[in-house]
């Protein structure tokens, strides 16, 4: 990356709203692929552990597309309880956005993860004091759906704008990062679009953030 430009990612709008659990929807098709191939680090993660993203956006929500590379035994629990946010997801296999809606506050932002089983977690998040305040009350009405298919995990989840507070318009930049937490310890993954460059692994350094552009052609 050249000068001070941000690394971004196009999100294409569409006419019409879809179900999560429609994973195949061709609509997808039309939405700008990106791969993480790095971790946390930006050293090269194995390709066995990379996984791609695509994000859709619509009058009434953002969709977020996780395909992910699975050549190692998946770390999930055996009962997933999809009714309620699944606290400490974070220490499984899980896929994650951060999305901060306002690029001037970028240290106010939200996250959401997903699981290969589905299970999904939610958060409003805030930096601004220098100390992470974490809103676990926060409530998004996402939805999430997953499929685990032979040699890669399929994850989807959509989110309301409610969920932000806003909603963009055709031209709009919002921040965030798309990561991936994969494997066990002591040999655990940690791949970030935008790798975060932390001593440790560390996902929230808002500063690393890149751009989500929002497109205004839509889908046909």
């Amino acid at each position: 990356m050249s000068g001070t430009a941000r690394p971004s990612l196009n999100v294409k709008s569409i006419a019409s709203d879809f179900a999560v659990s429609d994973l195949s929807n061709a609509q997808w098709k039309r939405a700008e692929r990106v791969t993480v191939d790095r971790y946390w680090s930006d050293f090269k993660a194995p390709k066995g552990r990379r996984f791609a993203a695509r994000l859709l956006w619509s009058k009434t929500a953002l969709y977020i597309r996780f395909e992910a590379n699975q050549e190692e035994p998946l770390v999930v629990t055996d009962k997933p309880d999809l009714t309620k946010k699944a606290m400490n997801l974070w220490d499984r296999d899980v896929c994650e956005i951060f999305v901060a809606p306002d690029r001037s506050e970028r240290r106010k932002y939200f996250e959401f993860e997903v699981a290969p089983t589905g299970e999904w977690l939610d958060v409003a998040l805030d930096l601004t004091s220098g100390t992470r305040v974490s809103e676990w009350k926060y409530s998004s009405k996402m939805e999430s759906s997953s499929r685990v298919e032979s040699g890669k995990v399929v994850m989807a989840i959509k989110i309301p704008w409610n969920a932000f507070g806003k909603t963009p318009k055709a031209g709009d930049v919002w921040l965030g990062n798309l990561l991936r937490c994969v494997g066990k310890d002591p040999g655990r993954g940690y791949l970030a679009w935008q790798p975060t460059l932390t001593k440790e692994p560390a996902f929230h350094v808002p500063e690393k953030f890149g751009e989500f552009r929002f497109m205004s052609e839509p889908a046909a």
